[in-house]
């Protein structure tokens, strides 16, 4: 799998990665039924081309690249895949 970005649960959902994608890789959006029950949003690593574009718009420092995840939020590159797989 190429690299792709993951969101950290420093997410705040205030929307600004998902304005900012220009792939479309974050979910769920306002629009979808569960936006309201997640304590965050994901990033789909199959459509995320690791363009950079949200790490630049997330005000909370909750986006990292796989390869510059810090350690402590290494669990949730897989927690961020498990969510596009229900």
């Amino acid at each position: 799998m190429p690299d792709y970005s993951v969101i950290t649960d420093r997410c705040i959902k205030d929307l600004l990665c998902i304005e900012a994608c220009p792939n479309g890789a974050i979910h769920p959006t306002p629009d979808e039924p569960h936006f309201a029950s997640v304590t965050q949003l994901y990033i789909d690593p199959e459509v995320c081309t690791n363009c950079g574009a949200c790490y630049v718009a997330c005000e909370c420092n909750a986006v990292f690249a796989i390869n510059d995840l810090p350690e402590e939020f290494l669990e949730l590159a897989d927690v961020n895949a498990e969510y596009f797989r229900n």
